[in-house]
């Protein structure tokens, strides 16, 4: 699997969309598939000041329920109302229209350790 360049990646595999001081977070094309058919998908309130690495919802498929951790530290501006709804679009498009969250990143350096595509490819690439 190719991951889009234009994000940065976590070995949660969590991806960050970055746009200014915004991030656009979901999980990656790995993390859905592991997890098999998503069934449930629980969001934090927007308002919401999330850590670094902290936990900001859950996602339940038919094998497992796994933790959601923030990948930057910021403010809940948005959440993905319709992955709540359909949560099986995490299957369908977890890179695409099956985003979960939007932060107002606290410190823009910090994106800056987070893996570009190429090293989440490698790290990928180990757990198979």
């Amino acid at each position: 699997m190719k991951y889009p360049t234009e994000f940065r990646y976590t070995k949660d595999h969590e991806w960050a969309k970055i746009d200014g001081r915004r991030a656009r977070i979901g999980i990656t094309d790995h993390a859905q598939t592991a997890l098999g058919d998503i069934v449930f998908v629980e969001l934090p309130a927007v308002g919401r000041e999330l850590k670094h690495h902290e936990t900001f919802g859950v996602v339940e498929s038919i094998k497992a329920v796994s933790d959601l951790f923030s990948p930057l530290a910021g403010k809940v501006v948005a959440i993905n109302t319709s992955v709540a709804q359909d949560p099986g679009a995490l299957n369908r498009d977890p890179h695409g229209e099956a985003w979960l969250i939007e932060l107002e990143i606290a410190d823009p350096k910090s994106v800056e350790d987070l893996l570009d595509a190429s090293s989440y490819e490698g790290f990928v690439s180990t757990l198979s």
